[in-house]
């Protein structure tokens, strides 16, 4: 049978969403799989806002938690096994579901995320847009 964990992780997420109040995921960040910046962990551990203001693209998958975030104004694609989830709780007043250590977490699920860490592209940085075009002038014509 398969892991609640991702299904509750997502009623949660709703139940916390729906009532106003910010999401906070506690992760295990020595489970292999965790792409998080070193420079947030604490004691192995991270706290992450997952606030649909505080985060783009968030993904809560069966497997994977994955969303982008800025962190010292630098962006990032933030990857979690769901298995390395230990907590999610509303931040205003503590109310969410603590999760077990699971057995089996010291490998990373199947079909890991794509494993670049580079800023999602604006529309208008693609390659094979058209050419910028210098500044605009006016012509006298007589």
């Amino acid at each position: 049978m398969t892991s609640n964990r991702p299904y509750l992780l997502r009623a949660i997420y709703d139940w916390i969403s729906d009532n106003q109040l910010t999401p906070y995921v506690l992760v295990d960040a020595t489970r292999e799989g965790v792409r998080v910046p070193p420079q947030v962990v604490k004691n192995g551990q991270v706290v992450l806002n997952l606030a649909m203001r505080a985060v783009a693209n968030l993904d809560l998958g069966n497997d994977w938690i994955s969303f982008q975030a800025r962190f010292s104004g630098v962006s990032h694609n933030i990857h979690i096994p769901v298995l390395a989830v230990l907590a999610l709780y509303a931040q205003e007043n503590g109310q969410g579901m603590m999760f077990p250590a699971e057995e089996g977490g010291d490998q990373p699920p199947p079909s890991s995320p794509d494993p670049d860490d580079t800023p999602p592209t604006t529309e208008g940085d693609q390659a094979g847009d058209k050419p910028k075009r210098s500044a605009p002038f006016l012509r006298v014509v007589k």
